[in-house]
């Protein structure tokens, strides 16, 4: 009750305030129009980059130095810190990218952020720059009718770029006019004492906005134009760095496992980093003094100043922490640990990796490899086998042979509680991410969904077998022994064969080859079969009603054969024009 009543009322307050006074309402003017001017840049990177970005970030990942320099690179691009964490947690979730490398991009995204109190130190606040933010929001409207996602993407960002000007101008009109009335810089700290009750405002001041890049503008803005004092400014620096650890926590809350680890990580580096400017603030003040001169820095240029400290101090938490990055990921990983999913829960559909199609497309395809191995477990099992067995060195004959006692396993069950219900989670998750995908995207998500059917359609077939199975190879009828042992060992030769193939690092055009020779191995064998079927009726070995169940079993494990080479070629067949020349195919 007391949060409906205090809500409206602070609203209220905050309106009047920004009412009655001009200054004030200029300068937070400009901090919103900031900050959707952000939200119009990482919008518009994701349509202009067209994936662009998130291959780089999963191909030049591979090492430490290389994640740390690609997570600097993109973020000094996008000028999103957040867009370029999402696709981490994405990849993290997808297992497109270890936790090493992640924690790597997130250390070098850090240093990427700095980028924006350059922009705002040197363009935003020496040119003028709102009669350039004008022409960016024309022009980029106008591409916003574009049917082309590239075109409203690069849209978004002039949109974005415009904004992002337009809100620095306005943050610099409202605090050269604030003078007028209200000098702040009167109100400077000196000694440490100042440095940590300016470290707090700028911590709360980023807690509140969100938006570290945004509290630095204002920072360097209010420097500019003397409202604040230098060395009250570096403090606010440094605390904008710190607050940004809040909004690490409250991003992570409704995260997955991936993204509360990468947040403890932010917060680990930001802590270190903060605490150590503030032991050396002195001492790096006087660092950026002598290294100003070789950057053609003025000495009384302190905004240009403050954007060389914030590169500065995060360059040196890097530094320090990165040494022992590997220590911290082991740490990580003893985090926020689950339990084990129930049997028929998804293991990689996460709405983190929805909206990133590389991420959505891995995860689909791993989720389909996951519904492939339970229904794996099920087949091998209505069998009779073992998968242990199965997978062993063992002669096939042998196995077979050996494994005559049924197993209790009632497939209606298995399949209703659980593939049915994995398989039901898979076509929801790929329905819903499609929209974010481009027409390849779609293409490959309905193909994997093809293919997730084709896997719930083998465990129908291996039900309608393992009837008969069950009741012949306790029969009296050695000859109906033989025949469906020798269905077991033609479905434990390919299985066997896709497992040796899916492990292995063979390329592409011989997988394709491996399957069509055992395409044309499953063919001849139902043709023999049938053949032998033929006999044993003529020699009378087997009656008519055997030989109809035979028969209609042949076609259920020829049916299961060729599914089974159709779901390992889209499973497990990277090269997509191969896989498309396999399609020509029919399995």
């Amino acid at each position: 009750m007391l949060k409906r009543i205090l809500s409206p009322l602070l609203f209220l307050f905050f309106a009047w305030f920004i009412v009655s006074n001009e200054n004030a309402k200029t300068i937070i003017a400009g901090i919103a129009i900031f900050l959707i001017g952000m939200h119009y840049m990482e919008n518009g990177f994701k349509l202009f980059s067209g994936g662009v970005l998130e291959t780089i970030l999963q191909k030049f990942t591979r090492t430490t130095p290389r994640a740390i320099a690609t997570g600097f690179a993109a973020t000094a691009v996008v000028q999103s810190s957040s867009l370029v964490s999402v696709i981490i947690i994405s990849f993290l979730s997808a297992e497109l990218m270890g936790l090493t490398s992640a924690v790597g991009v997130v250390f070098g995204s850090n240093i990427g952020t700095t980028t924006t109190a350059w922009l705002v130190s040197s363009l935003g606040l020496k040119i003028k720059i709102a009669q350039y933010a004008l022409p960016m929001l024309i022009f980029g409207v106008i591409m916003q009718f574009s049917r082309l996602n590239s075109y409203k993407g690069l849209g978004s960002v002039l949109i974005g770029l415009g904004f992002i000007f337009l809100g620095i101008s306005y943050m610099k009109e409202g605090f050269e006019t604030l003078k007028d009335g209200l000098h702040l810089a009167e109100y400077a700290m000196s000694g440490y004492s100042g440095v940590f009750v300016y470290i707090f405002f700028g911590a709360v001041a980023t807690v509140i906005i969100q938006s570290s890049s945004a509290t630095m503008a204002i920072i360097i803005t209010a420097l500019a134009t003397g409202q604040i004092d230098y060395i009250n400014a570096l403090s606010l620096a440094i605390g904008a760095n710190i607050g940004t650890t809040v909004t690490a926590i409250l991003g992570s809350l409704a995260s997955n496992k991936n993204g509360k680890r990468l947040a403890v990580a932010h917060i680990i580096f930001n802590l270190i980093t903060g605490i150590v400017a503030i032991i050396f603030i002195y001492q790096l003040k006087n660092l950026v003094d002598d290294l100003a001169p070789f950057l053609a820095i003025s000495d009384d240029d302190f905004a240009m100043k403050l954007a060389l400290f914030h590169t500065i101090f995060n360059v040196i938490g890097v530094l320090l922490v990165a040494p022992f990055i590997r220590y911290l990921v082991s740490f990580l990983k003893t985090l926020f640990c689950t339990k084990s999913l129930g049997r028929g829960q998804p293991k990689y559909l996460t709405q983190e990796v929805m909206e990133i199609p590389a991420s959505a497309l891995e995860a689909i395809r791993k989720e389909t490899v996951h519904l492939y191995d339970k229904s794996l477990e099920t087949i091998v099992h209505a069998m009779n086998l073992h998968r242990k067995e199965i997978f062993s060195d063992k002669e096939i004959h042998e196995v077979v042979k050996q494994s005559t006692q049924p197993f209790n396993i009632d497939i209606n069950t298995v399949y209703q509680q659980e593939i049915k219900n994995l398989y039901s989670e898979i076509l929801h998750y790929s329905s819903r991410s499609q929209s974010y995908m481009d027409e390849e995207g779609n293409n490959q998500v309905y193909e994997l969904k093809l293919t997730a059917r084709n896997v719930i359609e083998m465990v129908k077939d291996i039900r309608e077998l393992q009837r008969n199975l069950n009741y012949f190879t306790k029969s009296n009828n050695w000859f109906m022994i033989h025949e469906y042992n020798k269905l077991r060992e033609e479905l434990v030769t390919i299985f066997r064969r896709i497992e040796e193939i899916r492990s292995s690092s063979i390329n592409a055009a011989e997988i394709m080859t491996q399957f069509e020779v055992l395409k044309e191995k499953s063919s001849d064998n139902e043709i023999s079969m049938h053949h032998n079927i033929d006999t044993l009726i003529r020699e009378n070995k087997i009656d008519s009603k055997m030989a109809s169940s035979l028969i209609n079993d042949v076609g259920f494990t020829h049916s299961i054969s060729r599914k089974l080479l159709k779901t390992a070629s889209v499973l497990w067949v990277k090269d997509q024009m191969i896989k498309e020349l396999g399609d020509d195919y029919e399995y």
